[in-house]
């Protein structure tokens, strides 16, 4: 009997430990990859941009630093809303799974880097 109760103690606390580190996301787990193409457009460098999210849980309302951020290049507002020195990446929509991707053309690649989202686990 005692045996019994602590297998299903360790199956309760094993249980617990793995439901706590699925809830344990962060903007670390959204990674943005870029990197220049062989295209130029209006003789600036073009940069293919790839945002992902690790986290097994969904992040919406993505949001990225985009201080200075300009492209002679045409970015779809679906994509990549910048308003002023943020940037609203997927209109808001959830990240999982597939990644959002998009390009952009300047002289220099800009550190779009992720200052907040919200995090959702079902």
């Amino acid at each position: 009997m005692a045996g019994s109760t602590i297998k299903i103690l360790s199956i309760v606390l094993f249980l617990v430990l793995i439901s706590q580190g699925y809830s344990q996301c962060s903007l670390k787990d959204l990674t943005v990859n870029q990197f220049p193409t062989r295209n130029k457009v209006q003789g600036k460098q073009e940069w293919s941009v790839t945002i992902n999210n690790k986290c097994p849980c969904v992040q919406k309302n993505v949001i990225l630093n985009c201080k200075g951020f300009q492209s002679v290049e045409s970015i779809k507002p679906s994509l990549l809303k910048v308003l002023h020195n943020i940037c609203l990446v997927n209109s808001g929509q959830a990240i999982y799974g597939i990644p959002i991707k998009f390009r952009y053309a300047s002289d220099q690649p800009f550190p779009l880097n992720p200052i907040s989202s919200e995090i959702s686990c079902s």
